[in-house]
C-alpha cells in the first residue's frame, strides 16, 4: 500500500502563517500543563495518561463531528501512519515519565535533556523536501536551547549529570528525539486528517491504561483536582496536540520548533503567578535569550508578505 504523503498544493503565504500561528496556540496550551498537573493532585503519571488521552480522544472526536467532519473515515489510514501516530503520543510519555521514576533526584537534568526536542524539530526540518535550514534558525534554536538551560537550572541546585543517573538521561534523550521526530514526520504525511489524530489518542489512553494497571495504585482525585484534570484532557494533554498536527502540516515548522522554546519560561510564570514556584533573574533572562531566538529563528515567516 502507498502513502500520499505529502500535500498536493503548495500553501500560499497567509496560509503558512494561519497554520503556524495555529500550532502556536499549542504551544501555550502546553505552557499550563506543569500548573495543571501540579493541581491534579499527585495522580500517578499513567493514570495521568490514560485519562487525560481519553478525553483528547473524546474532545477531537466531538470537535470533528460538529465541524462536520468524518472522523470515522479519518481512523482508517495505513498503518505506518498509525505507528508514527502511536509512537510519537506514547512514545514520548512513556519516556517521559519512565526518565523521572528512574531518577527522581536528578528532575533538573531530566527536564533540560527532554527540552532538547525543539532543537531536533529546526534540525530534522532540513531533512523534508522543500525545507532548508539557515544559519538563522540553527542561531535562533541554540539561543532558545541556552535559555531552556538557564530556566531550569537556575531554579533548582545547579546542572550536574551523575553517572548513575545515565539510564535516566538516556530515557530523557530518547523522550525529545521521539516527539522531535513524530513532529517533522507529521509533515510527511500531509494529507493524512488531522482528525486521525483522535484515533492516536485513543490508543494512547488504552496503553496508559495497561501501564497504569500493571505498575501503579490508582488515585481518585480530590475537589478542584477533578477541575485540573479534565483541563489537562481538554487543553494541553488533548486540543493541543490536533493543533500541532495542524501546524506542523501547514506551518512554519522551523519557526514552531524554535517557539517551542517558549514552553518551560511560561510555564514557570505560571507556576509562579499562581504561587506553586518562585522567581528570580533567571526567569526574566531565559525569556529574553528564548524569546530572542524564536523572533531570529522565525524572522522570514515575520516578514513574509
Amino acid at each position: 500500500m502507498t502513502i500520499d504523503t505529502l500535500s498536493p498544493t503548495v500553501p500560499s503565504a497567509s496560509d503558512v502563517r494561519r497554520a503556524t500561528g495555529i500550532g502556536a496556540l499549542a504551544i501555550l496550551l502546553w505552557s499550563s500543563a506543569a500548573l495543571l498537573t501540579t493541581l491534579a493532585g499527585g495522580v500517578p503519571p499513567f493514570q495521568l495518561v490514560a485519562s487525560t488521552f481519553g478525553l483528547a480522544f473524546l474532545t477531537g472526536t466531538i470537535g470533528g463531528l460538529i465541524r462536520g467532519r468524518d472522523v470515522v473515515g479519518a481512523l482508517r489510514q495505513p498503518w505506518p501512519v498509525w505507528l508514527v501516530g502511536v509512537a510519537g503520543l506514547f512514545g514520548y510519555h512513556f519516556f517521559y515519565f519512565l526518565a523521572f521514576h528512574i531518577a527522581p533526584g536528578a528532575a533538573v537534568e531530566v527536564n533540560l535533556l527532554n527540552y532538547l526536542w525543539p532543537l531536533f524539530i529546526v534540525l530534522f526540518s532540513a531533512l523534508l523536501p522543500g525545507e532548508r535550514l539557515k544559519p538563522a534558525h540553527v542561531l535562533g534554536a541554540l539561543c532558545g536551547l541556552a535559555g531552556t538551560a538557564l530556566i531550569v537550572t537556575g531554579r533548582g541546585g545547579g546542572l550536574s549529570l551523575a553517572s548513575e543517573n545515565l539510564p535516566a538521561y538516556a530515557a530523557a534523550f530518547a523522550a525529545a528525539v521521539i516527539w522531535g521526530a513524530y513532529s517533522v514526520l507529521s509533515r510527511r504525511f500531509g494529507n493524512v486528517p488531522t482528525e486521525a489524530v483522535g484515533g492516536f489518542c485513543l490508543v494512547t489512553a488504552l496503553l496508559g491504561l495497561l501501564c497504569h494497571l500493571a505498575f501503579e495504585t490508582t488515585v481518585v482525585p480530590q475537589g478542584w483536582a477533578w477541575l485540573a484534570l479534565l483541563a489537562l484532557g481538554i487543553g494541553p494533554d488533548g486540543l493541543a496536540f490536533f493543533l500541532w498536527d495542524h501546524g506542523m502540516k501547514r506551518g512554519d515548522i522551523r519557526a514552531l520548533g524554535v517557539l517551542s522554546y517558549g514552553v518551560p519560561p511560561a510555564s514557570t510564570l505560571l507556576l509562579i503567578l499562581f504561587g506553586q514556584a518562585v522567581g528570580g533573574w533567571a526567569v526574566w533572562a531565559a525569556c529574553a535569550l528564548i524569546g530572542g531566538g524564536a523572533v531570529m529563528a522565525s524572522w522570514d515567516v515575520i516578514r513574509r508578505k
